[in-house]
């Protein structure tokens, strides 16, 4: 039986800042029931320390029920609270299940971890890039804004000053005679 990569990382959940995957969909990858997979991981809790699996809160389970519509309780719903499984832990609960299903399961889902953590590496490294080019363009806006203005400037010349001719040139006015002589 082949599950796609893509299916098992799309149940991959992000709760206190940690990839897990919930006791109900992991049961259904490796071919148990979730009792069955939950008994198992009672049975041998000091394989599973609290970075391998943790019990959600009432609150984390109220905001998981209402994002993926699962049932109310009296309804037919879960009665207890959903563990969440790291990727360790979701190896170690193939281990401790030990059917040759989970086995192989445990490879999918060791691969949907990895891609996942792939992804987020691949969009960090983009978003460094995407800063650092940023921080370059800063610079040039005034750079670019200066060269603008220099180019209105010349395509706009001032109206320049009425200048003196070169060469001789002689004032037959009405001024004063500077030698007293008469015109």
């Amino acid at each position: 039986m082949s599950i796609p990569v893509e299916r098992i990382a799309g149940e991959i959940r992000l709760l206190r800042r940690q990839r897990v995957l919930l006791d109900a969909d992991l049961a259904v990858l490796y071919g148990v029931s979730t009792k069955r997979l939950n008994e198992q991981v009672r049975r041998n809790l000091d394989r599973f320390p609290g970075d391998f699996m943790f019990q959600l809160t009432t609150a984390e389970t109220d905001f998981l029920r209402s994002q993926i519509a699962t049932s109310k309780r009296g309804r037919g719903g879960r009665r207890t609270r959903p563990y969440a499984l790291t990727e360790h832990g979701a190896i170690m609960a193939a281990t401790v299940l030990n059917s040759p299903q989970a086995v192989e399961m445990s490879v999918f889902v060791v691969r949907a971890f990895v891609r996942q953590r792939e992804l987020l590496t691949s969009s960090r490294a983009l978003t460094r890039k995407l800063a650092e080019l940023e921080a370059r363009l800063e610079g040039h806006d005034q750079t670019i804004a200066e060269i603008i203005a220099a180019i209105r400037e010349l395509m706009n010349p001032s109206v320049p000053e009425k200048r003196r001719g070169i060469g001789f040139t002689a004032d037959l006015g009405d001024g004063p005679n500077p030698k007293g002589r008469k015109r």
